[in-house]
């Protein structure tokens, strides 16, 4: 968190003393350099998944599904946010560093590798890291893998071929973590969905168990 702390205050240094207009360009020229991307996907995509579930979770209060908003449900979709923004940022210098050029066949083969290969180990890096926080956390992601993996992977192939075509052929290599987190809002609040949905009639099993025994 300390380097996280140093790196947004060296890139506020870098454009303080510019004009506003300047010192936007001057911002995002600096986030999305070589030296600082890492740190720039990473805070967008934390950023973005906790908004997606801020308003999955709003939606559930609306319509009584819950009875409040739960900040921590939120810190653990941002502690995912960020395990799969590492991933994202490697993944994609990787593609883009053995698998060079825009023609149709070279993006064609970043897309297959991607939903066949990155976009299951994503998956599980969702369960996963989420898993961190359960009581049983073992136990619990063998559930959910087996009950949720195939409907996300479902989703994965309806949401991000078209998606990924546009990535991999118009934009470079460090704007992709940022297309993708962008893209990825809406799915965000689905897989928030996915995963909470699953706990909530946990819940209930566990709570009609207690009452039979009483």
């Amino acid at each position: 968190m300390q380097a996280w702390g140093v790196t947004w205050r060296r890139i506020a240094n870098n454009v303080r003393s510019s004009s506003a207009s300047t010192a936007f360009r001057n911002a995002v020229k600096v986030a999305f350099s070589d030296k600082y991307l890492f740190y720039t996907n990473v805070t967008i995509s934390v950023t973005l998944s906790s908004i997606g579930d801020i308003m999955e979770q709003t939606y559930e209060v609306y319509n009584k599904e819950q009875d409040k908003y739960n900040p921590k449900r939120t810190m653990h979709m941002a502690f995912s946010g960020a395990a799969v923004g590492v991933l994202c940022h490697h993944w994609y210098k990787i593609l883009d560093r053995f698998i060079i050029g825009k023609t149709f066949d070279m993006v064609t083969k970043k897309l297959l590798l991607d939903q066949l290969i990155f976009s299951p180990i994503m998956i599980v890096t969702f369960f996963g890291s989420l898993a961190l926080f359960e009581r049983d956390p073992v136990e619990n992601f063998k559930e959910e893998i087996k009950d949720k993996f195939l409907t996300l992977y479902h989703a994965e192939w309806l949401v991000w071929p078209p998606a990924q075509v546009i990535n991999f052929y118009f934009l470079p290599t460090r704007y992709r973590v940022l297309y993708d987190s962008t893209i990825s809002l809406g799915y965000d609040v689905y897989t928030s969905q996915v995963k909470h949905r699953k706990s909530s009639l946990k819940s209930l099993s566990q709570e009609s168990k207690l009452s039979g025994a009483c």
